[in-house]
Formats: structure tokens, C-alpha cells, sequence
């Protein structure tokens, strides 16, 4: 069975910068790997995902956020710097998809997510 547990979120002013990780354990595809987001009222959106080896980023992530993946710990990191109050929202990572893609009805298996709040 496949588990995703996330930690790192957390309130932060703008300007501010947090750090989430993803620890997966059981047997998955660690070839497609990524990190989601979703705001209240907003549909869950893909920012970050993994694709063998290679970090892919939404444009609302490129410039500010750093995927980062540790095999050896089956660790997925999300730094995320110049933390803007539309940053707001659950972060979720996921995996289990079978083709690189930021579509979140792709991904088989998810976390219980981790809130970020960024004050103005």
C-alpha cells in the first residue's frame, strides 16, 4: 500500500520562504512524482511534478518554486520562496501517474496535504 505523508507547511508573512516534504513509502512509480495545490474555492492544481529525473514547473511555480527529489530517503522536497498571499492554499503531493503530467486526475495515490498560509 502506498502512503504520502507531507510536512513543512506552516504561516509565513510575504516575502517568506517554507520548505515541504513528501515521505512515500510502499510500492510505487517513483518515475512520476509532483506536488498540488488547492485554494479554497479553487480546483486542485498541479505546480511541480518530477518526471524521471527531470523537475517540470507550472508557470505560477517557475521563478519561485524548487522541486527536488531524494531516492535514497523516497523524499520529495517543494522549497518555496517569495511566498505571495495567493500562495494560500493545501499542498498535496501525489504519484502513481503513468505519464508525465500536471492533471490531477492522473495521480493514483495522495497525501493528506499540508496548509501554508501567507499573510500580507
Amino acid at each position: 500500500q502506498v502512503q504520502l505523508v507531507e510536512s513543512g507547511g506552516g504561516s509565513v508573512q510575504a516575502g517568506g520562504s517554507l520548505r515541504l516534504s513528501c515521505v512515500a513509502s510502499g510500492v510505487y512509480n517513483r518515475n512520476f512524482i509532483g506536488w498540488f495545490r488547492q485554494a479554497p474555492g479553487k480546483e486542485r492544481e498541479g505546480l511541480a511534478i518530477i518526471c524521471t529525473g527531470t523537475p517540470y514547473y507550472r508557470d505560477s511555480a517557475k521563478g519561485r518554486f524548487t522541486i527536488s527529489q531524494d531516492r535514497t530517503k523516497d523524499t520529495v522536497y517543494l522549497q518555496m520562496d517569495s511566498l505571495e498571499p495567493e500562495d494560500t492554499a493545501v499542498y498535496y503531493c501525489a504519484t502513481g501517474a503513468t505519464s508525465c503530467t500536471f492533471g490531477a486526475s492522473s495521480y493514483t495515490y495522495w497525501g493528506q496535504g499540508t496548509q501554508a498560509t501567507v499573510s500580507s
